[in-house]
Parts: structure tokens; C-alpha cells; sequence
């Protein structure tokens, strides 16, 4: 368990860490010059006797407003708040911040050291414990144990000591799934190893000569060595405070800072500049406009950026909401971490931020479907391993169009295949295409068959002389958000069944025969006849109209259903030739560049058909734009034989 303290300055909090540990926190030059914390220090006690295998370890952090942004890199790995509070001063500005702070980073379990009682009378002590008791009241750390401390006489320091040891005792350790993710707080050289990096390790775990890559810099490392709790360990996991040997021929100190992560080689963690958000603005601050300037700090980063609403135009104090962050640069997260917002001045923290997606869409940010997608992934528990969140997802999710599974393993930073047989034991269906996986419940696969079988009836129905629908105007037509690559597999499952079918390009119903009406049916039988007179020069459109006195409107509309069943071909706008003609013309195109080292040419089309040479060229350009042939120099090669004709 990783404690770390909070409170203001000079309450105290360095010399409780050293009268707990034996450990003076306070490692640089100018802070025990100041007697002022300035980067947070760190302390990991021996185990005593009745607690020999449990780790306990404490982040102190500075508690000078001026050094918030330090405080907060430190903060990044407490599990658990020690709050310090100084029995002479009080409940004091940064008391109240500090723990906002660890709040708004999710931490739960909290005690309060009420320190410097050396100083005072024991009626201030019991003054203070009142007030503190009645702060935390409106807090998450409501009821949280109070020990009376002092670091001199040493008085109540065995007794938390003994709380926090015998509590570290009862946590059991973290789920270590996932990649691996360290943030980075601190780089150093040490003599003999090279570049050290510390922090504390968020997720997954890693081992010596494994494979690791920094980011945003994108330099690929190896794991030289490791220390945990300040001991030489093979293994370093989630929850613990971790030093990593780094090498590498591009590993030096000055290409490496705080904010940087270190990641799994397979990690899908990558820059993002914009994040879909949880966002919860603390109550004594201040109003958040849409589209108002921050800095927000990551773990041990730090950026500026905007926070877009996506729910109104103002937050109001102590109110929650989605929103999109943009950033001026980009920070590396899952799903699940937290962000601290505060005011561009940097004076003030105004609340904080869930991470909710880590790849939003472009557009379409305030659509309905998008915040109903948002608000599932908000009702997902803030604690816990990624894979429990995402077990609780697929019993959350209404998902008509199905979830993404690669989307998902991004956003939760998993590998694909955990995120698929998470799906699969929850008895979702996953369909797969390529690299794409989507999975749909099978109860919302049923309807999507029974959807698309209406949207076939209903398009059979309106118009009857097509054969069928085309396959992306039938998913556009009943399920928009499922990727037509995937809707393909699931056409082959329902072709199965035998009542859907495919011919050629176009999906029906295994019932439907295309065919014309009666009316129609009627003028087709004496219009064919002038086509079949003149096969090779028919007539056009609009002297067909004028031969029956008929509008010529209807008369295109009349040919294209016609052409729609596969009796007729339309070869220019006003041209239409019966099928059996189009097949003889291919045939002659096949034999004209077989004969021709420049293939079927214009003139010797004409010649062979007996029209015209314009005439001659539309028909050669018809079979170039169907893809039967390809123009190259004067002529016209054969490309697809077996496309279309026989």
C-alpha cells in the first residue's frame, strides 16, 4: 500500500514520514537547507515483525501552494491519504486542497495525523478534532480515524503506525492485467547503471530484459534493472513504487523528463489531444464556461488546454457532466485515469476529470447516441482493473449497432483477443472481418435479422422489378452503424437460414421473382420488337416515346426497370440494348484482341458491327467503364473475361 501525505505547509509532514519510517524524505540540498519540501520524497519502512511480508510505502508531498504542480506528480501514486494537520494552526487553505486533490484522483481510504500537540493545550486538541470531524463530514473521507501526534515527544506515532501496517496487511494486492504503464516522476543517473526512472506503476507489470517504450518521446528501452520498495526485485506490478535501469542506445537523461511514461512494447497507450471526460467540478469553485482555458494535470504530466462542454454551455460548482478535452499537447491515457483541472492561472484547482474515451469521433460529439455511449462508460466503476470495468460493460451496454472490440481494447488499453473472450463469456456474438471484430448481443443479432428481412419486404414491395437490394444500400437502410465489412458476415450467416439470398450484386428474399407490372409488362412486349429490328443502332429513347405517343419520362422509366431484370443494357443515356446484343459485342471484342496486338481499335469495331465510328466508341467506352476492358493506345484490351459475359 502507497500512502502519501497531504496538508499544508509546515503542518508537519516530513517529520511525521521520518518519526514513522526513520527515513528523512527531504533529499535535496536546497529543502534541508529551507527545512521546505520541495519534490515529493519517498520512504519505504522495514516490515515489522508481525506484519514480515506486507509493503508499506509513503510519497510526502510539498505543501507550499507555490510547488501544487510537484505535489500533484507525487499524488499521481497514493493509494491511501494521511492527512497532516497541525494542532495549533488548523484546518488551513492547502489542508482543504491537498485533499480535494487525492479526492478528485479517486482515493477513498484516508487518516488524519493531528500533529505538533507538543505545542498546545489538549482543549485546542479537541477543538481541532472537532473541526476536522465536521469538515470531512461533506467529504468522501467522512469518518476517517484521527490520531493525535507529535514528532518530538512521540507521542500517538506508534499507534498509527500500527493502523497503517495492519491495514497495508488487509489490502489485497492489485489485479496486475493489462500493459504494462509506469509515469514517470523522476530520471537520474546513477553511477555504474546509466538512466534510472521512477514511479509508480498503474497497470499490468513488467520484468528484467523485457521490452519497453517511452512516450510521447517513442524511445524503445530494456528493462537493465528493478527495484521496488528500494529492493532488487525481477518483477515490478500494478500499485507498487518502482525504479527501472534503463538502456538503449538513445536512453540519455536529457532526452528524458518527468510526464513521460513508460510502456509495454505490445502497449496500445498513444498521444491523444482530445478526451472524452467525466468531468466534476469541486464545489467552492467557481462556474466552468464552455470552451474555457486549463491546465490539467496527468499523472506526473502536465498540459494546458480547453475543456469543451457536451452537456450546456456552464458547469456550476460541485456539478458533474460530460465533456471533451483538447489539449495544446498530447497526454497518454486509458480509460479510468484521472485528470485534475485548474485555472489557467494556475492559482486555483477547479475539479477534476474521468477519462472516458480515448478516441473520440471527429464529429458527432453532442449526438444522442454519443452521450448515451458516454453515460455507459461513466457508470462504469472508477476503481478496480481494466478488465472488471469492462465485465461490468458487457452487462451495461446498449449497443444497437454493437461494440467495436478493437475500440475497446485501445480505450482500455488490452490486448484484442482478452477483450473478445471477455465478450464471448458473456454470451455476446462477435462477428469478424479482416481485422475488424464487433460484438452484438445475440438477442440484438435477431432483430437485425428481422429488421433487415422487413427492410427487403418493404423494398421488394416499392419496387418490384428489381432483382434485389444492393448490399451497402440494404445495411445503410437498416443497420447505418455497423461497417458494411462487417455486415457481410453477418448476410453469409442469415443466407444460411434460406430465406435471404443472394444474386449476383443485390441481396432479396428468397421469395421474390422480379418481375413488371402488368401495365408495364404490356408496353415492354411492343417496344422490344424495334429493339430486336435494329440491334445494333436501336432506337433512342425519345423516338420510342414518340413512335407509342408516350411520355418520355415514363419510357426511361419504363427501359431502366427493364434493364433492372437483366434484359437490357443502358450503354449511353439515350441508348438501350437488348442483353443477347451486349453479348455479341463482347464476343467480337474478345475475338478483335485476340486478333490485334493493339486490341479491339475503334475502326475495326465499327467495321465489324456496322455502325458508326461514334457509335463504335460509346459502345467501347461502355465496356472500359464496366471494367470488361481497358483502353491502352487506340485500342481496347480485354481485362476481366470472366466478369460479366459469356
Amino acid at each position: 500500500m502507497i500512502v502519501g501525505t497531504a496538508g499544508h505547509v509546515d503542518h508537519g509532514k516530513t517529520a511525521l514520514i521520518q518519526a514513522l519510517t526513520g527515513v528523512a524524505t527531504d533529499r535535496l540540498k536546497e529543502e534541508q537547507a529551507r527545512g521546505l519540501t520541495i519534490e515529493a520524497g519517498y520512504a519505504y519502512p522495514e516490515p515489522p515483525p508481525d506484519h514480515p511480508d506486507v509493503t508499506l510505502g509513503f510519497i510526502d508531498v510539498p505543501g507550499h501552494e507555490r510547488f501544487i504542480a510537484n505535489m500533484l506528480s507525487g499524488a499521481a501514486g497514493i493509494e491511501a491519504m494521511l492527512l497532516v494537520v497541525a494542532a495549533d494552526d488548523g484546518i488551513m487553505p492547502q489542508t482543504v486542497e491537498h485533499a480535494r486533490i487525492l479526492e478528485l484522483l479517486g482515493v477513498t481510504r484516508a487518516w488524519v495525523a493531528l500533529t505538533k500537540t507538543d505545542r498546545v493545550e489538549p482543549a485546542r486538541v479537541d477543538q481541532v478534532r472537532g473541526e476536522i470531524d465536521d469538515w470531512l463530514a461533506a467529504t468522501p473521507f467522512v469518518g476517517a480515524p484521527i490520531f493525535a501526534v507529535s514528532s518530538i515527544t512521540g507521542e500517538g506515532i506508534a499507534a498509527l503506525g500500527g493502523t497503517l501496517w495492519s491495514t497495508a496487511a488487509a489490502v489485497a494486492p492489485a489485479a496486475a492485467e493489462g500493459g504494462f504503464r509506469l509515469a514517470v516522476d523522476r530520471v537520474f543517473v546513477k553511477r555504474g547503471a546509466g538512466v534510472v526512472v521512477t514511479g509508480t506503476v498503474r497497470a499490468g507489470r513488467v520484468s528484467l530484459g523485457e521490452r519497453v517504450r517511452l512516450l510521447p518521446s517513442g524511445l524503445d528501452a530494456r528493462v537493465r534493472g528493478l527495484r521496488c520498495q528500494n529492493r532488487e526485485v525481477t518483477t515490478a506490478r500494478r500499485g507498487e513504487r518502482c525504479a527501472i535501469n534503463l538502456s538503449g542506445s538513445d536512453i540519455e537523461r536529457g532526452r528524458l523528463e518527468r510526464g513521460e511514461w513508460v510502456v509495454g512494447s505490445g502497449s496500445r497507450i498513444a498521444d491523444r489531444q482530445r478526451l472524452d471526460v467525466d468531468l466534476r467540478l469541486l464545489p467552492e469553485a467557481s462556474s466552468l464556461r464552455h470552451w474555457t482555458r486549463v491546465h490539467l494535470h496527468h499523472a506526473s504530466a502536465h498540459v494546458t488546454g480547453r475543456v469543451s462542454l457536451l452537456e450546456g454551455e456552464t458547469l456550476t460548482p460541485g456539478a458533474s457532466a460530460l465533456g471533451q478535452l483538447v489539449l495544446d499537447e498530447p497526454l497518454q491515457a486509458a480509460h479510468g485515469d484521472s485528470i485534475v483541472l485548474r485555472d489557467h492561472g494556475a492559482q486555483h484547482t477547479l475539479g477534476g476529470a474521468r477519462v472516458l474515451d480515448v478516441a473520440p469521433p471527429r464529429r458527432g460529439a453532442r449526438k444522442p447516441e454519443r452521450l448515451a455511449w458516454l453515460a455507459t462508460l461513466r457508470r462504469l466503476p472508477a476503481e478496480g482493473a481494466a478488465s472488471a470495468r469492462l465485465e461490468r460493460l458487457w452487462t451495461r451496454a446498449e449497443a444497437p449497432q454493437g461494440l467495436d472490440l478493437e475500440a475497446l481494447a485501445t480505450n482500455f488499453d488490452l490486448e484484442l483477443d482478452a477483450v473478445r473472450d471477455a465478450a464471448l463469456d458473456a454470451g455476446w456474438r462477435v462477428i469478424a472481418s479482416g481485422t475488424a471484430r464487433q460484438a452484438l448481443t445475440a438477442g440484438r443479432l435477431a432483430e437485425l435479422e428481422t429488421l433487415v428481412k422487413a427492410r427487403l419486404a418493404e423494398i421488394h414491395s416499392q419496387e418490384p422489378a428489381m432483382r434485389g437490394v444492393e448490399i451497402d444500400r440494404l445495411r445503410r437502410m437498416s443497420v447505418p452503424g455497423l461497417p458494411v465489412a462487417l455486415f457481410r458476415p453477418l448476410l453469409e450467416t442469415w443466407k444460411d437460414g434460406g430465406e435471404i439470398v443472394q444474386r449476383g450484386p443485390f441481396i432479396a428474399l428468397a421469395g421474390h421473382s422480379a418481375a413488371l407490372g402488368e401495365r408495364d409488362a404490356e408496353r415492354w412486349r411492343a417496344v422490344r420488337p424495334l429493339l430486336e429490328a435494329s440491334p445494333f443502332e436501336p432506337p433512342r429513347v425519345r423516338d420510342i416515346a414518340t413512335a407509342f405517343g408516350w411520355d418520355e419520362v415514363e419510357t426511361r422509366r419504363l427501359l431502366r426497370e427493364v434493364a433492372l431484370l437483366g434484359e437490357l443494357y443502358q450503354l449511353r443515356r439515350d441508348h438501350y440494348f437488348l442483353t443477347e446484343t451486349v453479348v455479341r459485342f463482347a464476343a467480337w471484342i474478345r475475338e478483335l484482341d485476340a486478333l490485334s496486338p493493339d486490341g479491339a481499335t475503334a475502326a475495326a469495331f465499327r467495321d465489324r458491327v456496322g455502325c458508326g465510328r461514334k457509335l463504335a466508341v460509346a459502345i467501347l467506352e461502355f465496356f472500359d467503364r464496366i471494367g470488361f476492358t481497358r483502353r491502352i493506345g487506340d485500342g481496347h484490351r480485354v481485362i476481366r473475361d470472366d466478369m460479366l459475359f459469356d
